[in-house]
Formats: C-alpha cells, sequence, structure tokens
C-alpha cells in the first residue's frame, strides 16, 4: 500500500508527506516572519525531495511554538502576511498543503485554527479546533463543524487537531461525513506518545480509513516534541511511522480505492455501517435507534457525568489563566460554507 514511502505511486494512489517540523522558539514578530519563512522553505524541499507528492502536511503550532502566547502581535489573520506566504508556497511548488496558526479573534480568545490551500492556492479546507486542550490551552473552541472536502486526486479528507483525536466521536464524525483520510496535526510531547500512537490506529479501524497524523519535533529549550508521524490504513495498521529526527518528512502513500472497498464489501468490522443498523442478522434493516444515554443526554443539554461534582480541574487556573467570564456563543457558518 505504501509505494516505498510514495517513491513509486500507483494510478490510484494519493501521497502524502508528513513534517516533522523542529520546535521552533517564537517570541517576536521577527521570530514570527522567520518561521513563516521556514515552512515555505520546507514546502520547497517537500517537493524536490518527493516528485509525486500529493500534499503536504505542517503540524499544530508549526508557525508560533508552544509558548501558548497570545499576545496580539503574535496572531494571525487569513488575511495577513503568513497565510498569503503559505498559499503562494503551494502555488510555486505545486502542491497542497496544510497549515496551522493562532487565529486572531476579536471578540475572545484567539482560535487554533488548521488551513488546507490546494496546489493552485485554493483556501479548500478551515478548521477551529474542537477540543483545546485544557487546562493548558487557552484558545477559544471551534465553533464552524468539522468540514470534509474533496482533496488532492479526489479522496475525501478531513483535518482534526491535537486532542481533538482523542474523543472517538471526532473521527466517527469526520467518516459519518464521508472523510476516507482523516488528517491530525499535534504539538503533543513525549509523555504523550503512546496514547498519540493507539489513538491514531483505533481511529483508523473503527471508521475504515486512513489517519496521517505528525507532531512537532525536537526541543525549544523547555518542552521536548516528540516527532512521531506516522500513517494508518483502514484496518489500523502503521504504514510508515517516523521517530525524533527534527525537519524529516516522513511520506506515505495512500489507497483510497481500498478504503472504499472496505466500505463497501466488508462483512464483520463494517463498523462505520454496523454502528448505525446493529443486529442486522436478526432485525430487517438492523435496529437504528439511538441507544446510546450521552448522545441523548448531550443533545438535550443534560450531559452530566456521575463523577462531575468532584472533578478538580474545570478552568486554567491551574496553568496561570484567570477564569473565564463568556459563555461559549454556537456554531457559526463556516467562512468556505459563506456566499
Amino acid at each position: 500500500m505504501n509505494g516505498l514511502s510514495g517513491l513509486n505511486k500507483s494510478p490510484a494512489g494519493v501521497v502524502v508527506g508528513l513534517a516533522q517540523l523542529q520546535l521552533p522558539v517564537v517570541q517576536t514578530p521577527a521570530q514570527l516572519a522567520a518561521q513563516a519563512q521556514k515552512i515555505v522553505d520546507m514546502v520547497g524541499k517537500a517537493r524536490r525531495g518527493y516528485a509525486h507528492m500529493d500534499l503536504l502536511v505542517f503540524p499544530e503550532y508549526a508557525l508560533h511554538g508552544l509558548s501558548m502566547s497570545t499576545a496580539p502581535e503574535l496572531m494571525v489573520s487569513m488575511d495577513g502576511p503568513e497565510v498569503e506566504a503559505m498559499r503562494q508556497a503551494c502555488i510555486t511548488h505545486r502542491i497542497w498543503g496544510c497549515f496551522s496558526i493562532m487565529e486572531a479573534n476579536p471578540g475572545g480568545n484567539p482560535y487554533n485554527t488548521g488551513i488546507i490551500f490546494d496546489d493552485q492556492g485554493v483556501l479548500k479546507l478551515y478548521y477551529r479546533k474542537f477540543h483545546p486542550w485544557v487546562p493548558v490551552e487557552p484558545w477559544e473552541p471551534g465553533n464552524m463543524g468539522i468540514p470534509v472536502i474533496e482533496g488532492p486526486r479526489g479522496i475525501r479528507l478531513a483535518l482534526i487537531i491535537c486532542h481533538d483525536g482523542m474523543f472517538p466521536e471526532m473521527a466517527r464524525e469526520c467518516a459519518y461525513k464521508g472523510a476516507e483520510l482523516m488528517l491530525r496535526t499535534a504539538g503533543y510531547t513525549a509523555p504523550i506518545r503512546h496514547a498519540w500512537q493507539i489513538t491514531n490506529q483505533a481511529n483508523a479501524f473503527q471508521n475504515l480509513m486512513a489517519t496521517a497524523s505528525v507532531c512537532l519535533c525536537g526541543s525549544d529549550g523547555s518542552f521536548d516534541s516528540m516527532g512521531e508521524a506516522m500513517v494508518c490504513d483502514h484496518e489500523g495498521t502503521v504504514v510508515v511511522q517516523g521517530g525524533g529526527r527534527a525537519d524529516e518528512i516522513i511520506c506515505a502513500e495512500i489507497r483510497p480505492d481500498l478504503i472504499r472497498e472496505a466500505r463497501l464489501h466488508w462483512g464483520v468490522e463494517n463498523n462505520p455501517y454496523q454502528f448505525s443498523h446493529r443486529g442486522y442478522v436478526a432485525v430487517k434493516g438492523g435496529a437504528q435507534d439511538c441507544p446510546y444515554t450521552f448522545m441523548q443526554d448531550m443533545v438535550a443539554g443534560r450531559f452530566k457525568l456521575p463523577w462531575e461534582a468532584e472533578v478538580v480541574h474545570t478552568d486554567g487556573r491551574s496553568c496561570g489563566f484567570e477564569p473565564p467570564t463568556r459563555d461559549f456563543v454556537g456554531n457559526v457558518p463556516n467562512l468556505l460554507d459563506q456566499p
């Protein structure tokens, strides 16, 4: 399935590169500009090294590092010079690119945002992280849904960010909306290594889709990011996996035709279909109810854990953030869905 990490590309294959970018230190606008140029240069390296690459994916925090700073002078806008430089790099090198920015938010805390440009520089995906890594991260929770797009060579793909991937509901939502490949970008450090690996594999197998995931890599003098880029096929098998070498690009070929075949022809373990058609051997079409209490309670606005009153960390004070005073305002239309 891998074609020697995309060096031998099959007619049905999509070659995805994962950039284990060196964890940067970004504390000034000058450092922000320099890191934007580093990302642009890495796009060129990917094209030179992998002539058949269709999509290059950068980790979460690739532009900003792990300082968690919300300083206005370091935040980025969609029409700013950093995003424009990324867009131009995709045009110059004829490649799709997935990038990470901390997006300025005039109405509250910044968003942790992922964007994908195609090889013509057209913005194809715009996503705000649903689940900031609390209590550590100060970002506003995402409010534009989880988009699924037609990516390079027709593959259906979605993007989630870091902690999002620890919730199986996130991956199921991507698959439910048709994703054949789920990207996961992250800034995770070494203590999360085991959970990172097993969730990337489980998200793939449980949804019969490929997952392609990448972390920052190396040290900034305070934190040690782990790299550990990995691609899993729809059976949950690790197709390729990186280590801890900073600025290495891990590459793999993904076969959406095999994913589509499995989703149509598997009987045993066709999990996305069987989830909502349980017991179809015994009852016509399978039971199509919603037997899950947590789903019913969430929709009704009464979700509450049995141990909820005893949870210790319920805001960011343990990490130096003041308790918030604003309520979540609800979802808004995605920028790409607006006329």
